[in-house]
């Protein structure tokens, strides 16, 4: 087992040639190429702020990217639990490049998890503008929403929605649309060799009419004159070019736009077929497309009779923040709901997620816990230290523990709640009291 099945052989052989094929077959044989992005949102030039086990040369085509060389672990590190940085296959990195997302803009990422490319959207928008991540998976919901947390995005909403529960509420809507599609997924035969198993002659097909589908449902949501980039990790032509065809037959109001990554060949039909035997990455095709300027706006979603938009709480009527922020650092557009303070983000109204399942909503700043509220994670993970009214410096061993659970002794500290930091990088909560560090750090986030 584990070998390329025969069909997919002929596949591939048809699409490269006898000598690309070889190339190809030879490549699946070499080591896996893995890579990080630096957490813009905290380190916006994209360098490290301290030293990160394995760190090689910047990948080309993403900033802040650098490719990981030999057998590190960055991974295992308490700077990589802080959000310093996401391990993310080089390659799968080119589609947000494409789609270039800008600041204050209304973005969607429709099939998001577990997050890498929701993260790097969010890091480019840098905390301006409305990003919407969806996932219609429950269980790979909730972890696009603790890597939308531990990377610290502020202006994030996350959602759990089949593509055609959201069309409705966001029509015409977004700036910018990332349609990652679920795929046969080809472009993983290296870094897990089991999925050649599960490959089958006609699973292509099976995904093609569903990615058509998801499609069909993004191009409801893009506004007149937007970009929307569709992109696989799978490499045949039924699912790449053939879905393409398709979808611009059935939406004229569509064109496929060139463009240009550095490190990679210009995409001159307004796509990219990437392949681990030409670049350093797993391989990905990558499309962009643009909706003409003049197409007809969609209609705004009806409102409800007899029901009107929630308002966001006034910072008098929400639970009480405790006193965690620095002087003048603040948090708008406060909205209470459930025991919990939200930050909306920007351009938000809340009306539009009502009926839908709604995991984040912005930047959860504190929760009730009894009868009072306390600082919640998020609002750590999304603070640079300044920001801060208390701090304290932990080493990497003493991060280590503080991320296992145990409590500190770090000495003759004010008491209250406290930002626990390590080289630069925040990593949770901590409240002194009685001489002791107590550990806050969420429970099911603790490692052994």
């Amino acid at each position: 087992m584990n070998e390329l099945p025969q069909a997919y052989i002929a596949q591939m052989k048809r699409l490269l040639g006898e000598a690309g094929f070889f190339a190809y077959e030879k490549a699946l044989g070499e080591p896996v190429t893995r890579a990080l992005r630096v957490n813009l949102l905290l380190f916006p030039d994209g360098a490290p702020p301290c030293a990160i086990e394995g760190l090689g040369e910047p990948v080309p085509w993403a900033k802040g990217a650098y490719f990981i060389e030999g057998d590190a672990r960055p991974g295992l590190s308490p700077l990589h639990e802080g959000g310093l940085y996401y391990m993310q296959e080089p390659s799968a990195m080119t589609a947000v490049s494409a789609l270039c997302p800008q600041p204050g803009e209304r973005v969607l990422d429709l099939c998001a998890a577990p997050g890498g490319k929701s993260t790097q959207i969010a890091a480019l928008m840098a905390g301006r503008g409305l990003l919407v991540c969806n996932e219609p998976v429950p269980s790979r919901a909730q972890i696009l929403s603790r890597n939308v947390e531990r990377m610290g995005v502020r202006n994030a909403v996350v959602t759990c929605a089949l593509p055609d529960q959201l069309s409705p509420r966001f029509a015409g809507f977004f700036d910018r649309i990332l349609v990652d599609a679920p795929c046969s997924g080809e472009g993983m035969f290296r870094r897990q060799i089991e999925a050649r198993d599960e490959w089958s002659e006609n699973a292509p097909r099976g995904c093609a009419d569903r990615q058509l589908e998801i499609l069909h449902e993004a191009a409801r949501m893009l506004a007149p004159g937007g970009h929307m980039v569709y992109s696989t990790c799978t490499f045949n032509d039924t699912e790449n070019e053939g879905v393409l065809e398709r979808f611009l037959q059935a939406h004229p109001e569509f064109a496929l736009v060139p463009f240009a990554l550095p490190g990679l060949p210009r995409a001159e039909a307004g796509y990219l077929h990437l392949y681990p035997h030409e670049m350093r990455g797993e391989g990905h095709f990558v499309s962009l497309l643009q909706k003409r300027a003049d197409a007809p706006a969609a209609p705004e979603p009806a409102k409800k009779k007899g029901k009107a938009a929630p308002r966001p709480a006034k910072a008098q009527e929400a639970i009480a923040l405790p006193p965690v922020l620095a002087e003048g650092v603040s948090f708008e557009r406060l909205h209470s709901a459930g025991g919990c303070l939200w930050s909306l983000p920007e351009g938000l109204d809340i009306a539009r997620l009502d009926g839908l399942r709604v995991l984040r909503t912005g930047l959860l700043l504190a929760h009730a816990e009894g009868r009072r509220a306390e600082p919640d994670h998020a609002l750590a993970m999304a603070l640079r230290p300044q920001e801060a009214l208390r701090t304290a410096a932990l080493t990497r061993e003493q991060a280590l523990a503080y991320q296992a659970g145990e409590a500190l002794d770090l000495g003759n500290l004010p008491e209250g709640f406290t930002l626990m930091c390590c080289e630069g990088v925040s990593l949770g909560w901590g409240k002194q009291a009685g001489g002791l560090m107590k550990n806050h750090y969420p429970k099911g986030l603790r490692r052994r």
